[in-house]
């Protein structure tokens, strides 16, 4: 992470502090190293598999809002996000308390955005790096946030990642996003990742502002009522 510059963060850029209390942050860690080690204990035995399997079992279970487990994840929370803050705690790549998040630690400086972090085990793709998937992820959440930070908040419409060569398992990264042009309603993007100084990928997003009546169409409280596809592009 780069460092040494006074950190400017705009209010709608910060995780909520109300959702990120520091028993839900210990949990989402906790629950990172077990998937971490769900992917990577080749040496359990069966019996500690099953052990460990049981005590996942009963904690997730006293947990769900119903006391007990489904064949599948079938939880569904109340929808309390008011501004950003509310969102970025449960991001799938910052959020403190989203346990698979790896999680990303960013700063906004200079008008550009800086992220960094590690990806283990639990985002790998081919052997030994991490999923291109994950990547384009990745970007998704660091060109949003650029904009969010830069005043210029946006709907993504299109998003190319260029992989310039594999990005490495437990290995710092860098992210950093820039918004380049910005022409009504269309907001063009940029951003890079990383390696020890080489570039292994870029990309380039189109986002869309939209305005607060599209806004509550998709995720406000009408879209608990009805779901109907909006086009975000103008």
């Amino acid at each position: 992470m780069p460092g040494h510059v006074q950190r400017r963060e705009p209010p709608a850029y910060r995780q909520s502090e109300a959702i990120t209390t520091p028993e839900r942050v210990r949990l989402a860690e906790a629950v990172r190293h077990l998937i971490d080690a769900a992917l990577t204990a080749d040496d359990a035995t069966p019996d500690e598999l099953a052990l460990a399997a049981e005590a996942a079992e009963r904690i997730a279970a006293s947990l769900h809002p119903r006391g007990e487990l489904g064949n599948r994840p079938d939880g569904v929370r109340s929808r309390v996000e008011e501004d950003h803050a509310d969102y970025l705690a449960r991001s799938p790549l910052v959020g403190k308390i989203s346990p698979v998040a790896p999680p990303i630690e960013y700063e906004y400086r200079d008008g550009r955005l800086f992220a960094g972090g590690v990806f283990h085990a639990a985002y790998e793709g081919p052997p030994g790096y991490v999923h291109g998937g994950w990547i384009a992820l990745a970007f998704d959440e660091v060109l949003g946030m650029t904009n969010i930070a830069s005043g210029h908040p946006g709907m993504t419409g299109r998003l190319s990642v260029r992989y310039r060569r594999p990005t490495p398992l437990h290995t710092k990264v860098a992210f950093e996003g820039w918004t380049e042009q910005v022409d009504g309603r269309r907001i063009v993007t940029r951003g890079t990742l990383t390696v020890d100084g080489v570039v292994t990928a870029e990309a380039e997003g189109l986002f869309v502002m939209i305005d607060r009546e599209m806004a509550l169409e998709y995720f406000g409280e009408r879209a608990y009522e009805r779901r109907q596809v909006v086009d975000p592009l103008p």
